[in-house]
């Protein structure tokens, strides 16, 4: 499968749980995230092309307890562990503040080459 990623994919030290803003379920957990996207890893198939609003867990010190973002499903396939699957997800264009908390979540618990 040819990589169409524009930006470099940052794994994290954490999972953050991911919830559909509207239904209140949780969705899964974030795996990796750059400024345009990130992975989830759930235990349900999300089918690509779905619009979402989703909450994203924030550490308990950040300034505010969530992030909401609305994001496309693009892609979904299992996952090394066969229970599991794995979804891309690329964000709507946010704000600025949005911006720099994902690049603050990236800088704190991003894992370095």
């Amino acid at each position: 499968m040819e990589e169409r990623r524009k930006l470099k994919r940052v794994y994290l030290m954490f999972y953050s749980r991911v919830f559909d803003l509207k239904s209140g379920e949780m969705l899964g957990y974030m795996a990796d995230l750059n400024r345009l996207g990130m992975m989830v890893i759930s235990e349900e198939v999300i089918p690509a092309e779905q619009v979402l609003k989703v909450r994203l867990d924030l550490p308990e010190f950040y300034l505010r307890p969530h992030l909401v973002i609305e994001a496309r499903s693009v892609w979904c396939k299992t996952d090394v562990n066969p229970r599991f699957y794995n979804t891309g997800f690329e964000f709507s264009p946010s704000s600025e503040e949005d911006l720099l908390l994902i690049d603050r979540m990236i800088k704190d618990y991003g894992l370095q080459e």
